[in-house]
C-alpha cells in the first residue's frame, strides 16, 4: 500500500472516532439522559463529573483529531497535498492528533478512576448527598459492583459513566495508535512520494 492510500485508510477512521468521542463527551453532560443536572450544576451545585468538563472527548479526543484527519485525508487526494511537503505537514498534524488523544485518554481514565458524582449514601441510616463517593477509592469500584447501589440519584449514573467514560478509552487509545503510524507513514511519503498522484 502506497502512503497516499494509507492516508486514507487512516484518515476515515479518524472521522469516526472523533465523532465518537464528542458525541460521548457531550452525552456525559446529561446523566440519566436528563438536563436538570447540567442546569444545577450549573447554578453552582455539582453534579456533573469533574472530568466531564475538562472536555477530553471534545476537545482532545474531538477538535484535535479532527483537524489532523482533514489535512491526512487531503495528503491521499490527488493534486491536493499529495507530496512530499503535505506528508511532512502531516507528520506535525498527527503529532498534534496523538497529544489529543492523550489528553482523552488522562481525563476519560480520570473520570473512571474517580467516579461520578452521585447523591449517595453507603448505609441506609445515612443521610444521602451529594459527592464523590468513589473518589478515593482508586478505581476499585469498578470491581465491586455492590458499591454502585451507594448513588442513588442520577440512576444508574455509575453504569452510565462507565460506558461513556470507557468508549472514550477505547476511542484515544485507536486514534493514539492511527496518528502514530501516520506519522511512520508521513515519514516515508515526505522521503519517497505519495504515489497517489503523478510521480513527483
Amino acid at each position: 500500500m502506497c502512503t497516499g492510500a494509507c492516508s486514507k485508510f487512516i484518515a476515515i477512521p479518524l472521522y469516526v472516532l472523533a465523532l465518537v468521542s464528542v458525541i460521548c463527551n457531550i452525552m456525559l453532560f446529561f446523566p440519566d439522559f436528563d438536563t436538570k443536572y447540567a442546569a444545577e450544576d450549573k447554578k453552582g451545585a455539582p453534579r456533573i463529573t469533574e472530568e466531564v468538563k475538562y472536555m477530553g472527548g471534545f476537545i482532545g479526543g474531538g477538535i484535535m483529531i479532527l483537524i489532523p484527519a482533514i489535512h491526512i485525508h487531503l495528503t491521499s487526494a490527488k493534486n491536493c497535498c499529495a507530496n512530499r511537503c503535505g506528508m511532512f505537514l502531516s507528520i506535525g498534524f498527527a503529532a498534534a492528533g496523538v497529544l489529543g488523544a492523550i489528553y482523552s485518554l488522562s481525563a476519560s481514565s480520570l473520570g473512571l478512576a474517580n467516579g461520578p458524582v452521585c447523591y449517595w449514601s453507603n448505609v441506609d441510616s445515612a443521610i444521602p448527598e451529594w459527592g464523590r463517593p468513589f473518589a478515593n477509592s482508586s478505581g476499585n469500584y469498578l470491581n465491586d459492583k455492590s458499591m454502585w447501589s451507594w448513588c442513588k440519584s442520577p440512576p444508574n449514573v455509575v453504569e452510565f459513566n462507565l460506558g461513556l467514560f470507557s468508549t472514550l478509552m477505547v476511542a484515544a487509545c485507536l486514534e493514539l495508535i492511527f496518528c502514530a503510524i501516520q506519522m511512520v507513514n508521513g515519514l516515508f511519503g515526505c522521503l519517497c512520494g505519495t504515489c497517489s498522484g503523478n510521480k513527483e
